[in-house]
């Protein structure tokens, strides 16, 4: 039946349906894209090397003249922040870079009448000597030093605070 109709359809329409079926045949036997192959994933067992600071350290096992350039670079990085008048802020850096926070003391953050420190000093005793920072706006850039330790185990002359933080 079917071929009886086409046969009395106009001749264009015969070679359109002719085109149709001829496309119809090829999409069967096209080949199927090719899947290029999963990346390979190797895990390993052996450690990577650890990267070498390249800045100074503490150096637990050092002298205090060994930890200065440390204990100055966190003076400075603290003075860069936003907390730059603050002692607990030396402080609290000095304490997460590694030093012993009962080995320190700090001046108040503001003068006996209630104004900001014209400078703030704090110290982290070494032995017998004494890391000692002094920041604030008298003092324009921070300082770091090491001196001699004070008989009484201390490095601050005058008043301190309490550091009960």
């Amino acid at each position: 039946m079917t071929s009886t109709r086409l046969g009395r359809l106009p001749a264009s329409l015969l070679i359109i349906a002719a085109g149709a079926v001829a496309l119809a045949g090829c999409t069967g036997t096209t080949p199927a894209p090719s899947l290029s192959p999963s990346p390979t994933v190797v895990v390993s067992d052996t450690p990577s090397a650890t990267p070498t600071p390249t800045g100074p350290a503490l150096v637990p096992e050092g002298s205090a003249d060994d930890n200065l350039p440390y204990f100055a670079e966190l003076v400075a990085q603290v003075w860069n922040g936003g907390d730059r008048v603050s002692g607990r802020a030396y402080v609290d850096a000095l304490v997460a870079a590694g030093f012993d926070k009962s080995a320190m003391q700090v001046t108040a953050d503001q003068s006996t009448v209630g104004n900001p420190a014209e400078s703030i000093q704090f110290s982290v005793r070494w032995g017998q000597e004494c890391l000692i920072g002094q920041v604030g706006p008298a003092t324009g850039n921070p300082v770091s030093i090491v001196a001699e330790g004070l008989p009484d185990g201390g490095c601050l002359l005058g008043r301190t605070r309490t550091i009960d933080w």
